[in-house]
């Protein structure tokens, strides 16, 4: 019954949730590109204006910038010895190979930590090195180098640590280990504090004194620079790591980090190895309780739709994440190192479980967030979100502060009581000064217009300990500084973003005509792919469209759309519009209206159309184009 209940809770849920999408939201025209250098690039690629200004958009300006950015090459990868103590790293990898050393994999428990394990664990395997994994337990360890986690390495006889995704303020673990003649590489990508453990390397990008070309790289990527510079050292291809960058393109995506430079390198060729025919049967039997559909036997394709990072992030990484916010992240790391294709799929249920638990529990968190918040005096007047109650689930409020800085486009904190000496920051659990049973923690989100960091920052005096970035903030405090702390945190965020609370943006790259729409430009923009943060996919507008009479409502509150330029000739475009049926009566009963929105494939009865997914709709709007 109870979980009935959640599931229904879920609906409703995501049903408030899309209550954003009644928000006025802000649609800003990206600037038009250089016009010469678009009509040079739409000559010399034989492509059209619109997706000339899209390569110039993203600061591509000649033919061979555009090649390297249609066809991502692993050669153009960094030398991984450019990285800030890889040479130390690498000297004492090969030294515990050659030796024989016991070496433990000390990861994180989320998708970044735990792909970084597997992936270092499979690849130092064909050394015939002993290898042991350890991921922390998220309520008895917390995040980060545990006392547990010592002792484990002491009890197996282990001589090296290979820190994943964490370990850059692990000052005080990582002098207690090389008192037990432990040493330490960490392999972190966080912003490091201003003193670093004495650690035998310590690779980040993120060191000040680090001048790696690239410093947006994911734990797992980090991880991928040690292989590379280890097969660069015995003198072998890069082409031998391919086989590794399933792990790497799911951290990647994930893990939210830019999709640019390397990480778009690394996320194309990872795609493209997740959806080949054969696969490592962990993660082939994670993909499956995803319910992605397979092609058939005969099709050259693994499935009926190519993967995506979307299905990463909204499918894959929610999984692995469940096993350690529910019980524990371990169970992630013996399925991506599985070799047999039975047992992995018993543990992919097990993980698929554990996911809809954790679904449940932050349905439920939610709604009472929202309930919390309607009941608040305070509700209709604050320019931030903070919410506490004691009996929360440590492992959730981060998605809970998420989904209501989502819904109010506010900035938001969600707290709950601490049950460990752990506390998150931002994305990551620190140590604390004392055990926090007395004090109560929080996982903040923010907005585009405001950094949290700095806001948190600002009330310092009253915490026990912060750490984050502009848009994710870790924090702890005792109970009775929550007010003042409410409080101060409620007139910063005034002072910051003014009376008037800020407005939701849809940034658009063209405005266009529907004729423009083809198979021919829809191939293009495949090529734009991947897509994600610092990447997105193209976003247009449409003006002066209209109903050809054939659009419905479908589902609870969806519209599916048939529209029509009245006074330009052409076809008419089909397409969705999610949780927008409000408009429909408007739209069915003939009014002009404009829209904004990405184009993608629709696989219906196996007949492949293109259709426009909507991302707002204005009634009566009129606008110019940019091209």
């Amino acid at each position: 019954m109870q979980r009935v209940a959640a599931g229904l809770i879920w609906v409703e849920i995501r049903t408030f949730t899309c209550s954003i999408n009644k928000m006025q939201k802000n649609w800003i025209l990206k600037p038009r590109g250089d016009a010469d250098v678009i009509v040079r690039l739409a000559k010399e690629l034989d492509i059209n204006m619109v997706l000339a200004n899209l390569l110039v958009q993203r600061g591509i300006s000649t033919a061979r910038e555009a090649k390297a950015f249609f066809y991502p090459s692993l050669n153009d990868l960094h030398d991984p010895f450019l990285m800030k103590d890889m040479d130390i790293a690498i000297d004492r990898i090969e030294q515990a190979i050659h030796k024989k050393e016991k070496i433990l994999i000390y990861g994180d428990y989320d998708v970044d930590g735990t792909t970084a394990v597997a992936l270092m664990y499979t690849f130092l395997q064909q050394f015939g090195c002993e290898l042991f994994y350890h991921i922390p337990n998220r309520d008895k360890e917390g995040y980060g180098i545990s006392d547990k986690g010592i002792h484990y390495a002491v009890e197996n006889g282990i001589s090296l640590v290979i820190a994943v995704d964490c370990g850059t303020k692990a000052i005080d673990k990582v002098d207690q280990a090389a008192k037990q003649g432990i040493d330490f590489i960490i392999c972190d990508h966080h912003r490091p504090g201003d003193e670093l453990p004495k650690a035998v390397a310590i690779l980040d990008p993120k060191r000040p004194d680090c001048h790696y070309p690239y410093d947006e790289l994911s734990a797992c990527g980090v991880g991928f620079k040690v292989i590379q510079a280890i097969t660069k050292r015995r003198g072998l291809p890069i082409d031998a790591l391919k086989g590794y960058l399933d792990f790497v393109v799911i951290s990647i995506a994930s893990d939210i980090v830019p999709l640019t430079g390397e990480n778009r390198i690394l996320a194309y060729y990872g795609l493209e190895l997740l959806n080949k025919k054969q696969l490592r049967p962990g993660i082939e039997a994670l993909i499956e309780v995803c319910g992605i559909s397979k092609a058939d036997k005969e099709s050259d394709s693994r499935y009926l739709k190519e993967l995506t990072i979307n299905d990463l992030v909204f499918g894959v990484g929610p999984r692995i994440n469940a096993a350690g916010r529910i019980k524990e992240a371990k169970a992630s790391v013996e399925l991506l190192v599985s070799t047999n294709l039975k047992e992995a799929k018993l543990l992919a249920e097990t993980i698929n479980n554990c996911n809809n638990e954790r679904r449940n529990l932050d349905a439920l968190t939610t709604q009472e967030a929202i309930l919390k918040l309607e009941k608040s005096s305070d509700f209709g007047h604050n320019m931030t979100t903070i919410l506490y109650e004691p009996n929360w689930h440590k492992g959730v409020i981060a998605i809970v502060a998420s989904r209501l800085t989502e819904v109010y486009y506010r900035p938001t904190i969600v707290f709950c009581n601490s049950k460990n000496n752990k506390v998150f920051d931002g994305d990551d659990y620190v140590e604390t000064a004392e055990p926090t049973s007395n004090l109560i923690t929080g996982s903040a989100r923010s907005i585009k217009e405001f950094d949290v960091y700095e806001a948190v920052e600002a009330c310092s005096d009253l915490l026990e300990h912060f750490g984050g970035h502009k848009y994710a903030v870790g924090l702890s405090l005792k109970p009775e500084n929550l007010p003042l702390f409410t409080e101060r945190f409620e007139a910063y965020a005034r002072k910051a973003l003014g009376d008037k609370p800020p407005v939701p943006e849809i940034e658009i790259d063209a405005n266009i005509t529907l004729n423009e729409l083809n198979k021919k430009v829809f191939e293009t923009l495949k090529m734009f792919a991947p897509f994600g943060p610092g990447n997105p996919a193209p976003v247009f507008q449409t003006d002066l469209v209209n109903d050809t009479g054939y659009s419905r409502l479908v589902g609870k509150n969806h519209i599916k759309l048939s529209v029509i330029h009245r006074h330009i000739s052409g076809y008419p475009i089909s397409g969705i519009a999610f949780q927008m049926g409000d408009y429909f009566k408007e739209i069915a009963n003939g009014s002009t209206f404009s829209i904004v929105y990405y184009i993608e494939e629709n696989d219906y009865n196996g007949k492949v159309n293109l259709q426009i997914n909507v991302k707002d709709i204005r009634i009566g709007k009129v606008g110019e184009s940019n091209i």
